[in-house]
């Protein structure tokens, strides 16, 4: 058996045109552009990466681009004003401050800032609220982007076994809603977690999102099972997951490829947050 590789570039492309679209409707029907703030503190050679894809990836959906660049040495009381002013902003339908913020700063307490309804990013506690209860609202991007890649794929969720490695607040707690909102029946495991391989074989869709590098080997997979690799880390030879590839592909019936599989998606699915924000700012 070859795993069928889900091609994270093709759908995330499928998405990011749909935002266009969307975009183009919404400025032609009520002269409202949505405007992304990216905020980005310091000089992380990493997170410059990061937020310029962000921009780029803005403004060729048709979106404006209101970048904040503070110094390395900014103040809690700036950082804050300054995600306060984007939040007063009627031209910005949503915020997102980079991470990690320099270690001199509250991270929690800027994050807290943000406005639910320009929550893009879906970090909030009150985004974090409204998801637990199945309420309307902006859900996290990388979360987010999986499930429209199991729904591309045509993998079904409602009765499926999920099994999520890694219980983070960025993907695997609130993949763990999303799942649980579409009936499937979910399983989070973590460091703790004993025996792990006899979680995860029982698994329909096993989802590896723990941040250690080729944790999910064969043995970790039940045969035909589909595989999502959260998981990115960088070594000499170049990119991989959490997943040791070579040996998943020969056992899955589904695989998520690192790169081109779920980093795609988490920009597109924060481009297609961004609109919805605007949409739901005119709609009030």
């Amino acid at each position: 058996m070859t795993a069928t590789l889900m091609d994270g570039k093709t759908v995330a492309a499928r998405v990011r045109a749909d935002v266009a679209t969307r975009v183009a409707e919404l400025a032609e029907q009520s002269a409202v552009r949505p405007g992304l703030a990216t905020i980005l503190v310091g000089d992380d050679p990493a997170s410059h990466v990061y937020v310029a894809s962000k921009r780029k990836a803005c403004v060729a959906s048709g979106m404006t681009d209101h970048h904040r660049h503070l110094p390395a040495e900014t103040t809690q009381h700036d950082l804050e004003a300054t995600i306060d002013e984007a939040a007063d902003d009627p031209a910005v339908s949503g915020i997102l401050v980079q991470l990690p913020l320099p270690p001199h700063l509250d991270s929690d307490a800027a994050i807290a800032r943000i406005p639910a309804g320009k929550d893009v990013d879906g970090l909030t506690t009150v985004s974090a609220g409204l998801l637990s209860r199945g309420q309307i609202g902006l859900r996290p991007c990388t979360p987010a982007g999986v499930v429209e890649l199991l729904d591309t794929y045509s993998i079904p969720l409602a009765g499926a076994h999920v099994v999520i490695v890694g219980r983070s607040a960025l993907v695997g707690r609130p993949l763990g809603q999303l799942l649980l909102a579409r009936d499937a029946t979910v399983t989070i495991c973590h460091s703790k977690t004993q025996r792990l391989a006899e979680h995860t074989r029982q698994a329909d869709i096993l989802i590896a999102a723990a941040g250690v590098r080729g944790l999910i080997g064969a043995e970790h997979v039940r045969p035909g099972a589909t595989v999502i690799d959260v998981g990115i880390h960088r070594t000499p030879e170049g990119l991989c997951g959490d997943v040791d590839f070579d040996q998943v592909h020969r056992v899955a019936g589904h695989l998520t490829p690192v790169p081109g599989g779920v980093g795609p998606m988490t920009i597109a699915m924060l481009l297609s947050n961004t609109v919805t924000a605007a949409h739901a700012t005119v709609s009030r």
